[in-house]
């Protein structure tokens, strides 16, 4: 039987309950009436419950899913979505650069960005959806505690791996002993898609470009929660930004912040430019702090891009954190979640300390895949680490939650501070084969290399 994850109303509208919490709605009511119908809680980890509702919960849950829409929240006023209301809530937002945008000329810092990611998101996808106990416990298991390599199978007590397995489809291509270039995942298939988007459209893209791109050449089956659900809206006729809202409960999960590498990398030195680029293709998907995550995510890549292009130094990741931060509402959950995991990163000689706070914090209330908990985490990571290169991917690996995005991003930010490929160690880079397997496009097989010259192309361009 056909259960399609992300997408039956039956399991959306647990979903939907724990935002609405999360937002200040009081759907204490709506609750109840799906309860006594018979209406389960969301899945924990799986897209899917296993067994399909009837025909007549279906149609409740569509219809309390258009309740819970209408539910006023407490945050609305201090978490604006659309642009013009996000900058005139944000009093430090980033000027222009001066004498324009730097024009990069050398590929090399690019390129160990795309590697960064890469090899960041692969550390993170044997342990995806696996508790932090679990990660913490399989680690140790093989000496590699705190986490400093890939994860292994070998030496692990059986017990153990029967306990926790690993991501059934992550672990044939991600564990140390069966790693052979860089496998397809949707951490390194938006980035391409988005370097497709500015090939095509330039900067000035609207969000339904990104739609066009997405119709064209993202293979439905190979979206996610948020992204399925846009995909979803638009297949239904909906267009954005309605398409991020219509019965979409992920709207303020992880997805937009991984599509966000791109326009940092093309804007370099301009984080501002970068977080409008940004906020373009998060809002077919998602709405305030699912945004807010990726135009901080922007505005760190470029500015961590920038003194590099311009041919100046000092850039530095705290620095690069703190202008992250002037392109998100300062009231905002998300501000506020990112600023707390900074300060326990600066305080906490300890990250397994950093980490333990901030799933106290969170992990009752997020899914593991929210992306205010995640972004957090990211920034806890980068700052504890210093913009090291493996302390920054494999802390933000450790701290579970979402592990294979989490580790991509802060790959690919620490890569960009590494400066080239050659500053990052081989036993990160060696295996990936300077190879990318993807569905996207005509991308499968190409070189990390290649993608630097290409994305090269798209900074460079007035």
């Amino acid at each position: 039987m056909l259960r399609l994850t992300w997408v039956q109303p039956e399991d959306l509208v647990g979903h939907e309950l724990r935002q609405a919490a999360q937002d200040g709605r009081e759907a204490s009511a709506i609750a109840a009436r799906w309860r006594a119908a018979g209406g389960h809680p969301a899945p924990l980890r799986a897209g899917a419950s296993p067994d399909p509702a009837s025909r007549w919960l279906r149609q409740l849950a569509e219809d309390l899913l258009d309740e819970l829409a209408d539910l006023p929240g407490r945050w609305t006023d201090e978490e604006p979505t659309d642009l013009a209301g996000i900058r005139a809530s944000c009093p430090d937002w980033p000027a222009p650069p001066p004498r324009g945008r730097p024009a990069p000329d050398d590929p090399l810092r690019l390129e160990a960005a795309w590697l960064g990611r890469a090899a960041g998101c692969l550390l993170g996808k044997p342990v995806e959806k696996l508790p932090l106990p679990a990660i913490r416990n399989l680690a140790r298991s093989t000496g590699n505690w705190p986490l400093n390599g890939w994860f292994t199978a070998k030496g692990v007590p059986g017990e153990l791996l029967r306990a926790h397995p690993w991501n059934r489809r992550s672990a044939p291509t991600s564990l140390a002993e069966n790693i052979d270039g860089m496998p397809e995942d949707d951490d390194l298939n938006y980035p391409l898609l988005n370097l497709l988007l500015l090939q095509r459209h330039g900067r000035s893209f609207s969000t339904v470009d990104v739609a066009t791109v997405w119709l064209d050449e993202l293979p439905a089956g190979r979206t996610f929660t948020a992204e399925r659900l846009a995909y979803r809206n638009l297949l239904a006729g909906l267009v954005p930004p309605h398409t991020a809202r219509h019965r979409n409960p992920f709207r303020e999960w992880i997805g937009a912040l991984i599509r966000a590498d791109v326009h940092g990398w093309t804007n370099p030195g301009d984080p501002g430019a970068a977080a409008e680029q940004a906020h373009r293709d998060a809002t077919l998907t998602h709405t305030a702090n699912g945004v807010y995550a990726a135009m901080f995510t922007a505005a760190v890549v470029a500015t961590a891009f920038g003194d590099a292009a311009a041919g100046t130094s000092g850039s530095d990741i705290h620095a690069c954190l703190r202008m992250g931060l002037a392109v998100v509402p300062p009231r905002s959950r998300l501000a506020r979640a990112v600023t707390h995991a900074i300060e326990l990163a600066r305080e906490q000689p300890d990250f397994d300390t950093v980490v333990d706070e901030l799933h106290a914090r969170y992990s009752a209330t997020h899914h593991w895949v929210h992306a205010i908990p995640n972004t957090a985490l990211i920034a806890a990571a980068l700052t504890h680490a210093d913009g090291d290169f493996t302390g920054s991917i494999c802390r933000a690996v450790s701290g579970g939650w979402d592990t294979d995005s989490n580790g991509a991003t802060a790959g690919s930010i620490a890569g960009l501070l590494a400066g080239t490929p050659a500053a990052l160690p081989d036993r990160w880079t060696t295996p990936l084969k300077n190879r990318l397997s993807t569905s996207v496009g005509d991308f499968d097989g190409t070189g990390f290399d290649t993608l630097a010259h290409l994305t090269l192309v798209e900074a460079s361009r007035p």
